[in-house]
């Protein structure tokens, strides 16, 4: 496969208005560079497309969440923890190591010369930065999850977010649920505009009203849930909580409103924390598979790094799967 030449340091000092040397030192982070220099060259660098794309140097994969720039601890969140696990494991199987990046990385510019064969990135949102510089380098990429900014040749691995919703909702439906809550994020992943998109799609077919709450990971106590859980009148049955904290914020409403758990309320939440079997009531989960979206995304990726032409783009699908346990159980009525 013939590759177009790329630009040369000479063009990157003409756009960026500087020397070459200072180019050559603020692409190696050598020499006295000033950071708004540095920074200037290497944007300008990514921007022209500049990299040194190759066969496999390092036997290292790397791994990153860059849903948002500020720093955040994803491995506190039972998906991504069991992910990096499960990836770890996938790439010392294959003879790589793997490095996990902090998520306020995706902000800074340490990808301009981060030394991977490889990168499995998640959660990646549109303009993401780090997408932008490894492109630039012809790095292999892998995302868990749809791209934030697709591009054909693209691979990717996720799960039929618009079959799982459905499978939760028919499921609440088949217990007695009438009046049907979704708890979703309001943010620019693909993941909250799928399962919120899957959701008023079920809503139509049943010509029933759409009721979204927007989550707040803040929201210790649930009070979003408030204005649907507080009328007798048009209250809601049940609702599906799209994200991890989710089941407990709506245990905790149900409570202070003096609802019961299922009878008078019925709760799903997307989850990989174990913990939820152990809730009063235990709540049904939905798992979206993380060890195998890891393990599939890590063959994926070694796949690419070593023989990028026999592999097919395009997205690779995981199934989710719905573990049933007492809060969404039908009401007694339903159950005889």
């Amino acid at each position: 496969m013939c590759r177009v030449p790329g630009p040369t340091l000479a063009d990157i000092a003409r756009a960026a208005e500087v020397s070459t040397a200072t180019v050559s030192h603020a692409l190696n982070g050598t020499g006295r560079v000033g950071d708004a220099t540095r920074r200037r060259v290497r944007e300008t660098a990514t921007r022209l497309g500049y990299g040194t794309p190759g066969p496999p140097r390092t036997r290292t994969l790397g791994i990153a969440v860059t849903t948002f720039p500020a720093a955040w601890n994803y491995t506190d969140i039972a998906y991504f923890s069991r992910a990096v696990t499960a990836a770890t494991s996938a790439a010392h199987a294959r003879g790589y190591a793997l490095i996990t990046l902090p998520a306020d990385r995706a902000a800074d510019d340490s990808w301009h010369s981060l030394a991977v064969d490889g990168m499995l990135i998640m959660d990646s949102p549109r303009g993401d930065p780090m997408v932008r510089a490894l492109r630039a380098r012809g790095i292999p990429l892998v995302f868990d999850g749809v791209p934030g900014d697709p591009r054909p040749g693209d691979h990717w691995v996720d799960n039929d977010h618009e079959s799982a919703t459905r499978e939760v909702l028919d499921h609440l439906a088949a217990s007695g649920a009438r009046r049907v809550a979704l708890q979703s994020g309001s943010g620019d992943e693909h993941y909250a505009h799928a399962v919120t998109a899957a959701y008023e799609r079920w809503c139509a077919d049943r010509a029933t009203t759409a009721l979204i709450v927007p989550f707040d990971v803040t929201d210790d106590e649930g009070h979003a849930f408030d204005a649907l859980l507080g009328g007798a009148e048009d209250r809601v049955d049940a609702v599906y909580a799209a994200y991890d904290p989710g089941g407990r914020q709506l245990l905790a409403a149900a409570a202070r409103h003096g609802l019961r758990v299922p009878d008078d309320l019925r709760v799903v939440c997307a989850s990989e924390d174990p913990a939820y079997a152990e809730t009063t009531p235990p709540v049904t989960t939905l798992t979206l598979s993380p060890e195998q979206m890891a393990h599939t995304a890590v063959a994926l990726l070694v796949a690419l790094v070593e023989d990028a032409d026999t592999v097919p783009s395009g997205p690779v699908s995981v199934p989710a799967g719905l573990v049933v346990r007492r809060s969404s159980e039908a009401h007694p009525a339903q159950r005889a």
